[in-house]
């Protein structure tokens, strides 16, 4: 798999998830290293990692584990490739811990390959698995920020490889900012809704494990929302209002305000001409969207807002993202809007 990290350092660890496991994931080896193209890395970049002083570990199901560290230099926005070799059968009912990645990952054909500077490829894969983290050591004036979302922060429909989520680029600026380090975290999980359950935990179910539980955090962005809405099986009991999706975003506030981090809210994005599920906007369900928004803009229970809204809508019809900015299905921006939504975070709310 092959993550772009944000922040540079000497010292990394890898942090691998079988969260959703239904038994026991046997890894037999693993290996960090810079990566080169496709499947390939920098040569004698790679550090073979340990768990425990052990090459091998056996993570229990709903358990993350945390390698040893190992000494590589990295710049700021390096792309690195983490390999592990699962020496097990991975059966068809595993509950599979991964993520769509917008990236191209590589599957080896049967074998243990993670020393090999060049992997051999029995399938390509868009997603993300197992892998739940890499931590950088730090000097103490870093900072962290957790981006929590659904697929327009995972970054869906954006282009493969080309790194145009908007979490992609607020850790491009913050590192051109270059007041203090920055640590970017992507925890955006497609279809996520506040309050109810769908392809993964809530927002509220996960916000411990995602927000709370990263290393370093101090700030996170949470742009959820639009799901609770969608109400995506069309059932009664989880058609939301404004007020329950107020509710659940205040109780974040309260727990990210104990932990001692800053939370900031983003504005839900228009999807009016939505192609991608039928009949999913309607004028009660906009109500609900603009009320809620008026609540995270106003309401100064965010330490402060991110105004995806008005850095997308068409200002001729703002029930719609500006067709510049739209990737086709009325849902999901472009390249180009991923960007925008990245650059309309005012930089100063992390100083």
């Amino acid at each position: 798999m092959n993550p772009r990290i944000s922040l540079g350092g000497d010292r990394l660890r890898v942090r691998i998830s079988n969260a959703y496991g239904n038994r026991p994931l046997t890894i037999g080896a693993a290996q960090i290293a810079l990566r080169d193209k496709g499947p390939a890395i920098v040569e004698d970049s790679g550090r073979k990692l340990s768990f425990g002083g052990s090459d091998s570990t056996v993570i229990a199901a709903g358990a993350v584990l945390f390698s040893d560290p190992v000494e590589l230099s990295v710049p700021p926005l390096a792309d690195l490739a983490v390999s592990f070799h699962l020496p097990g059968e991975v059966l068809a009912n595993f509950s599979i811990t991964g993520r769509y990645a917008r990236q191209t990952n590589y599957i080896s054909p049967p074998g243990n390959f993670v020393a090999d500077r060049v992997m051999p490829v029995g399938n390509l894969s868009d997603q993300w698995f197992f892998l739940c983290g890499v931590d950088v050591l730090a000097s103490s004036e870093a900072c962290g920020v957790v981006a929590l979302g659904d697929s327009l922060t995972d970054g869906n429909i954006s282009t493969i490889d080309a790194y145009c989520r908007w979490p992609d680029q607020l850790a491009r600026r913050l590192v051109a900012h270059g007041r203090r380090p920055f640590g970017v975290v992507n925890n955006g999980l497609g279809g996520n809704r506040i309050l109810h359950d769908i392809r993964g935990d809530s927002g509220l179910r996960r916000f411990d494990r995602d927000v709370l539980a990263q290393p370093g955090v101090t700030h996170a962005i949470v742009m959820l929302g639009t799901n609770d809405l969608r109400n995506r099986w069309a059932r009664p009991e989880e058609e939301v209002t404004a007020e329950q999706m107020i509710a659940g975003l205040q109780q974040m506030v309260v727990r990210a305000h104990s932990a001692g981090i800053k939370l900031f809210g983003a504005t839900l994005t228009p999807f009016g001409n939505e192609t991608f599920m039928a009949n999913a906007w309607n004028p009660t369900r906009e109500r609900h969207r603009v009320t809620v928004n008026a609540w995270i803009r106003e309401s100064g229970a965010f330490d402060g807002v991110a105004d995806f809204d008005a850095a997308l809508l068409d200002p001729q019809i703002p029930t719609q993202m500006r067709t510049v900015d739209d990737c086709g299905d009325g849902l999901h921006p472009s390249d180009s809007g991923y960007c925008k939504m990245g650059h309309a975070i005012d930089l100063t709310l992390f100083d």
